[in-house]
Formats: C-alpha cells, sequence, structure tokens
C-alpha cells in the first residue's frame, strides 16, 4: 500500500486551521491558562492516525487536539471545551490537556509520560478482547525519561502488547535542549527492551504513513509492540507565548523587557561577582542568539508545506481543496462561539 496524500494534507490542513483558530482564541483572551498546540506535529499524527479503526485507542499527551481531530472528533465540542463551556466535550471542566473521547477510546493528559500506561492498558483489554484492535501512545522525548513510560515499554514487550509507542523529538524539553538531559539513544532504549525502534523525519508525512502502516500491521498481527522515532518542530515553542520566540519575532517591542531588567541586575552593587554576572549575561545572550537561527523559525521544517508541494501539480483541484477546507473550519470557529449550543 502506499499513502494517499490528498487525503492525509486534508487531515493536516484542518488541524493547522484549527489550531490557529485556537491561537487566535487564546491570545484574545478568551482561552485561560497554558496552551501546548501541535503546530508542527501534523505530518507524524496524520501519518498514524489515518491508519486507525474502530476499535484502536489512542493515548496522548498535552498536545491532543490534532490527534482527537483527525481521529473524527467534532472540532466544536473540541473548542467548546477549550472555551470552557459545559457543553464542550468534557463539560468543559478538562481544558486543552485533559481531553477524553469514549466513543474514539481516546485519553489524553498533562502528566508527562502517562500515555504510556494509558495505551498499554488500551492493548491489554484488546488483547484479552481477542479483537484486532491497537493502541498508540504519543509522547515527546522528553516522556523517555518518566519511570512509567519506560515500565509500560517493558510491559509492552514482556507481554507482547499491541502498542504502537511514537516518540516526538523537537529536541526541547521546554527551555533546555534534550540531548543535555538525556543519556544515550531513545532507539537503543527501546531495543534493549526487545522492542523494535524505527527513525523516521516526522515532517515527512509520507515516510511516517509507511513507517506506521508497518507496525501496525506487526502489532494486528500479534507480534507485539514497535517504538517509532519522529523527529520534529514545534513552531511555537512548548507553549504559546514562549518568550525567546516572541524576542526573535519582534525584537523592538520584546527586547526591552529583557534588556531593562537584566542591565540593572548587572549593574547593581553587591551579589555576585562580577565574573559570575558576565556568564550569566553570556548564556542569557547565547540563548537569544541560538533562537534566531532555530528550527523552529525555518519554514522549510513546516509539514503541511512539505505536504502540499507534491500536490501543486494539480492547482485547480488543490485550490478547491483549501478553499472548501477553509471554509468548514470557519463554520467550525463560528459554532463554538456561539452563545447557543450548537
Amino acid at each position: 500500500m502506499t499513502p494517499e496524500l490528498w487525503s492525509l494534507y486534508t487531515l493536516m490542513l484542518k488541524s493547522r486551521l484549527l489550531e490557529e483558530a485556537i491561537a487566535k482564541l487564546w491570545h484574545d483572551g478568551l482561552i485561560s491558562g497554558e496552551m501546548h498546540l501541535g503546530t508542527g506535529e501534523e505530518a507524524i499524527i496524520a501519518g498514524v492516525v489515518s491508519q486507525l479503526r474502530e476499535g484502536d485507542a489512542m493515548g496522548l499527551d498535552h498536545r491532543g487536539t490534532a490527534a482527537l481531530l483527525m481521529r473524527g472528533v467534532d472540532p466544536v465540542l473540541i473548542l467548546r471545551e477549550l472555551l470552557g463551556y459545559p457543553d464542550g466535550l468534557c463539560g468543559g471542566m478538562g481544558g486543552h490537556m485533559h481531553l477524553f473521547s469514549k466513543e474514539y477510546l481516546a485519553a489524553s493528559s498533562g502528566i508527562v509520560g502517562a500515555e504510556g500506561p494509558t495505551a498499554a492498558g488500551f492493548a491489554l483489554s484488546a488483547q484479552y478482547s481477542r479483537s484486532s484492535g491497537i493502541a498508540v501512545a504519543f509522547f515527546g522525548e522528553g516522556a523517555m525519561n518518566q519511570g512509567m513510560l519506560m515500565e509500560s515499554l517493558n510491559l509492552a514487550s514482556a507481554w507482547n502488547l499491541p502498542v504502537l509507542f511514537v516518540c516526538k523529538d523537537d529536541g526541547w524539553a521546554i527551555t533546555t535542549q534534550s540531548e543535555k538531559v538525556s543519556g544515550g539513544d531513545l532507539n537503543e532504549r527501546a531495543r534493549g527492551l526487545g522492542i523494535p525502534a524505527v527513525k523516521v523525519d516526522g515532517c515527512d508525512v509520507s515516510e511516517v504513513w509507511e513507517a506506521a502502516h508497518s507496525a501496525i500491521e506487526h502489532a494486528r498481527s500479534g507480534k507485539g509492540p514497535t517504538f517509532l522515532h519522529a523527529r520534529c518542530v514545534h513552531f511555537e515553542g512548548h507553549f504559546l507565548g514562549f518568550q525567546l520566540l516572541r524576542l526573535a519575532r519582534n525584537p523592538l517591542r520584546e527586547m526591552p523587557e529583557i534588556a531593562i531588567p537584566l542591565t540593572y541586575s548587572f549593574l547593581r552593587p553587591g551579589g555576585a561577582a562580577l565574573r559570575e554576572r558576565v556568564a550569566g549575561l553570556k548564556i542569557v545572550l547565547a540563548a537569544v542568539l541560538s533562537t534566531l537561527r532555530d528550527p523552529r523559525r525555518d519554514s522549510a521544517n513546516d509539514p503541511v508545506r512539505r505536504a502540499r508541494k507534491p500536490l501543486l501539480s494539480d492547482p485547480v483541484r488543490l485550490q478547491e481543496l483549501e478553499d472548501q477546507i477553509e471554509q468548514k473550519m470557519s463554520h467550525v470557529l463560528a459554532s463554538a462561539l456561539a452563545e447557543e449550543p450548537s
């Protein structure tokens, strides 16, 4: 089998437009609290979720919006939930980090690494019921340092559970480069537990689809779990409003908020020795400069753009598709913002 690029692009574009709408609602103050978007993960999510079927389950992390949308959950219910309305997906009580859908066997959690036990539990249920169902766990590379996720990998291997562990690796643990806090190779960790590990370009939906297809068939045929390691880029950083990205995008507006208190701290009498202050200043400046060169700012790493490129051979069909999706998502947003339940 080969991936159907038009269908995959449709899923990815819907997800991107929905999350752009969420971002605007958040910036407008209509959604409270932190907001963790999956912008940049679309190829990974679409490549996997597009192959799931009834009876399959998902354990999701705090960026579960795209997976739920692509699985078939009503986007109006998702938006109403994020807005805190009682007719939202979870009664307005879950917010964006704790989204659940009993109909689609999907559960998300803001607890890092919790996706592993969730997916392992779903997979154990499928195994006991002798169904052909599988479970997928979506998590970031930082979760690989959490005990419960490693225990889930071990259990899935020991009990031959039908699980696909999908590691969405953007190279950052919030504001720390992951390589500075994670020892060894993540793929070797999985292989050390007896789980096949596959590394893919998480910005290439076709590559993800093909790797996921083999892993899903592997699980359905009773051969156990697979670890899929996909590199990606989070264009908004760890959360919306990430300060270093704001600085890189609008330095004239953002720099004074950093430079003034930093200068005051550097020049004030007392406190740390001058060499320690200089060292601290160098760290801050290095972080700013690295952000200016950060792959999160390179449009070449945008999975939606990359998925769109091969479709340019049929511009009329592409334009019609994009117009249709934009109109649909505009209607979704209007319905979500309506005072009465839609």
